[in-house]
């Protein structure tokens, strides 16, 4: 039976809070000593030993191997995170970093993705994660634009106004008009469908030589068509900063529940799944440990938010995964911050 905050004394409260913010501190079991130093209130170790063993039965609580520390079970991360945390606010420098995103411009969504989730590893210190958005909009205008010897820039634009740039690589000294015959045949074919669906009709054509291209300009058509491979239709999933979960992780049992993750973090199947989830509801969202079966043998959590677009339609999910005892006061706040620039930037 789960407990809430209600269910504990203020003596059980305070050891519970000190000892779960000792472990996010340290990673290691928090014995009674080391409990009666911090605490505001003076309590003998044998008095703060008689509570850890009530939190204990409680299943708050449990003690690894033969350790006369205890450590909080993933019951208690859940009722410490949504109980009993003390939110924090990002610092100056941090806020600093994720504005200096949105004030870049000229970039595409993929590019702003990409970038967030590499900076929302960074100051988080956990693996840092984004699921990109559906591209289901039916598609209004493509165009095919040469910035220089040998690249161009391919500009996609639905019916929502959405407007998505891609570069690609094409031979060096293409004339014009095979950009403006490529622009041609796909706004021709692209108008009404969505992505997936006209590239599965363009392919065919192209394939049975239907299409009446030069093949210089079916070659550009080809390459444009390319650089939106896969995802489409499940949106597709970002994964940065993997290294990071290895940071100050010496316990052979922490270096297993990491490979695991890895596996996990590789499929990106079931993640995708978790994440696919977790946009259908507004605001930051934290699952740990066993909550989600995802976690159930890496021992890890995540703390995801919705990004909208102008619409204020979700399209999306960012966030971080990383040990159990990550510092969620910190994280969370990050997240949130975080996730409304991006729709800002995206707006």
């Amino acid at each position: 039976m789960s407990l809430t905050v209600a269910e504990l004394n203020q003596r059980s409260l305070e050891i519970f809070r000190e000892l779960v913010d000792t472990y996010v501190e340290t990673g290691e079991p928090v014995g009674s000593r080391t409990l009666s130093r911090r605490l505001n209130t003076p309590l003998s170790p044998a008095t703060i030993r008689n509570i850890m063993a009530d939190l204990e039965e409680a299943g708050l609580l449990y003690a690894p191997h033969t350790s006369a520390g205890r450590l909080p079970t993933d019951e208690g991360l859940r009722l410490f995170v949504h109980g009993l945390l003390e939110i924090g606010d990002l610092n100056e420098q941090e806020r600093k970093n994720i504005d200096t995103l949105c004030n870049k411009s000229n970039r595409s969504v993929a590019s702003v993705l990409e970038e967030a989730t590499a900076m929302l590893s960074g100051l988080s210190n956990c693996a840092g994660l984004v699921m990109a958005p559906k591209a289901d909009a039916p598609l209004k205008h493509i165009e095919f634009v040469q910035i220089a010897p040998g690249r161009a820039l391919v500009v996609l634009i639905n019916q929502e106004g959405d407007v998505e740039n891609r570069l690609i690589e094409v031979p060096s000294g293409i004339s014009p008009s095979v950009f403006s015959e490529a622009t041609n045949y796909l706004s021709s074919r692209l108008a009404g469908f969505t992505l997936a669906q006209a590239k599965n009709l363009i392919n065919e054509e192209l394939k049975n030589h239907q299409a009446h291209l030069s093949e210089l300009t079916a070659n550009v058509v080809s390459a444009g068509l390319a650089v939106w491979a896969g995802g489409e239709e499940g949106g597709s999933l970002i994964v940065k900063g993997q290294s990071n979960l290895l940071h100050g992780v010496t316990e052979v049992d922490e270096l297993d529940q990491i490979r695991e993750l890895f596996q996990i973090l590789d499929t990106k199947e079931r993640l995708h799944e978790l994440l696919d989830a977790s946009i259908k509801a507004e605001g930051v969202q934290i699952f740990i440990g066993s909550e989600n079966s995802l976690f159930k043998l890496s021992g890890c959590s995540l703390v995801v938010s919705p990004y909208h677009n102008s619409r204020q339609k979700i399209i999306g999910a960012i966030g971080v995964i990383g040990p159990a005892r990550m510092n969620y006061g910190r994280i969370i706040p990050l997240v949130d911050y975080t996730a409304k620039m991006v729709s800002r930037l995206i707006g």
